[in-house]
């Protein structure tokens, strides 16, 4: 071998060590980086606390410390906070110039997407991540958004199952839904009903007075019940809702326990805190290096039943032994 040539062996097989422990430091540097988790969630209440006291739980178990490696950057709004204000916090939350954004509700979400097409986003109970354009497919979301489903279409199957099981004689059910939002549950109800039995009634609203003069409507015929899925509109009237329920003594299924704890009848639910705590899951993976498009939407796990028997008394109706079994909770 010449001497030129040994040299310039010795010295690559000098350097190698040292290119690796360069590597490694910046490895550790980026590692050591604090990230930062920009979080849009609606309300500021109780429950709201709940799920945000679990995402971050969940963060921490994954070894993202709130101070130490990872910022989290909160806020909160209402479903009675309008399109406009959805605008204005998701711009000022893609400004923080994040590494990913948690954001929950398909309004929400949209909101989000409209601010950026490259942050990382995980959203939390979206009804139809297809039909709402946010991803191409639930194995394959492709882009920059990935998630959890807030509820499967299958799901108002069980809703008119309970109303059935409820009320023997129903041969009725109004599915009560903003059709500027999705017809995703309306398109899997009709066909459910049918199994059951049950005629199905779209009855399309957008506002409290569409709501009062269409369950006003239904309510003239006999044997019938109403299905709430989700919806802001609905959530935000859900006293009038009920109200009408009571005084037409219809029964009825709600997509959310607030219903039921503001004395509806009965409700069939996801687990709205645990899918909070699942979420940390993903934002931990893409903060790690992973993509949103590789990351396949995740359905719900967990389900929960209330039921109200001071509402069932009220109504006339008596709560069959296997529903209230099955329940998580019982309101007295």
């Amino acid at each position: 071998m010449k001497r030129r040539e040994f040299i310039t062996l010795i010295g690559g097989a000098a350097a190698w060590p040292l290119a690796a422990r360069a590597q490694q430091a910046e490895r550790a540097q980026q590692a050591e980086r604090v990230r930062r988790v920009s979080v849009l969630v609606t309300t500021a209440g109780d429950e709201g606390r709940a799920r945000d006291a679990a995402f971050r739980q969940g963060l921490e178990r994954r070894g993202w410390t709130k101070g130490h490696n990872v910022r989290i950057d909160t806020r909160f709004l209402t479903p009675a906070d309008g399109p406009d204000q959805a605008q204005t916090v998701a711009k000022e939350l893609v400004a923080l110039q994040p590494d990913v954004i948690l954001v929950q509700s398909t309004p929400y979400t949209a909101a989000m997407r409209q601010q950026t097409r490259t942050i990382p986003i995980v959203f939390v109970a979206v009804s139809d991540p297809v039909g709402s354009g946010f991803v191409a497919s639930l194995p394959h979301p492709g882009g920059n958004l990935t998630g959890l489903m807030l509820f499967e279409g299958s799901v108002t199957g069980k809703w008119l199952a309970m109303l059935k099981e409820i009320a023997p004689r129903l041969q009725r059910a109004a599915l009560v839904h903003n059709p500027n939002i999705t017809t995703f549950y309306l398109r899997a109800a009709e066909t459910l009903a049918r199994s059951l039995a049950i005629e199905l009634v779209s009855s399309a609203v957008e506002s409290a007075a569409d709501i009062e003069r269409t369950i006003e409507s239904f309510a003239r015929a006999p044997d019938g019940g109403l299905v709430v899925p989700p919806d802001f509109t609905l959530t935000n009237n859900r006293n009038l809702i009920i109200a009408l329920a009571a005084r037409r003594r219809l029964p009825a299924v709600y997509n959310e326990r607030i219903f039921v704890t503001d004395g509806g009848l009965m409700s069939y639910d996801t687990d709205r805190v645990d899918m909070f705590r699942q979420a940390a899951s993903y934002v931990d993976r893409i903060l790690r290096g992973d993509k949103p498009a590789d990351l396949p939407i995740q359905a719900p796990t967990k389900y929960e039943t209330v039921v109200n028997l001071k509402t069932a008394k009220a109504l006339g109706l008596d709560v069959p032994p296997s529903l209230l079994v099955r329940a998580d909770e019982v309101i007295e």
